[in-house]
């Protein structure tokens, strides 16, 4: 189902766009640091909503595979991680390490793509 514009995402960018153009600079030192901090809020959630969901299936599909789990994907996979299942050397070691790369990449891709170069 398309979303009706405008989305999310883009709503959020013209909201923090104003509040760091429109409003930040009649603001004194102290609430123009809490504006800044709601505006790198805003960033995140935009860039959460732009993230792609198909991305979030493909994941849970690929840990369903690794470990079986169709409950709490993540508490699964965290603790086969812990048993060793995907230890080097393991039969999905390179699957394994593949997917929590990704998953590093998205993540901090949303919350903080300076550290990938982006931003």
């Amino acid at each position: 189902m398309q979303r009706e514009a405008p989305e999310g995402a883009s709503l959020l960018a013209t909201a923090r766009d104003a509040l760091l153009q429109e409003i930040l600079p009649k603001l004194s030192a102290a609430d123009a640091f809490t504006a800044r901090m709601i505006a790198n809020a805003m960033a995140i959630a935009a860039r959460e909503a732009a993230q792609d969901a198909m991305w979030v299936e493909e994941t849970r599909a690929s840990i369903h595979r690794l470990t079986g789990a169709t409950e709490a994907p993540d508490r699964a996979l965290a603790a086969a991680i812990r048993a060793g299942a995907f230890d080097p050397g393991s039969a999905h070691h390179t699957e394994a390490a593949a997917l929590l790369r990704e998953a590093a990449r998205r993540r901090c891709a949303i919350s903080a793509p300076r550290v990938l170069g982006k931003g």
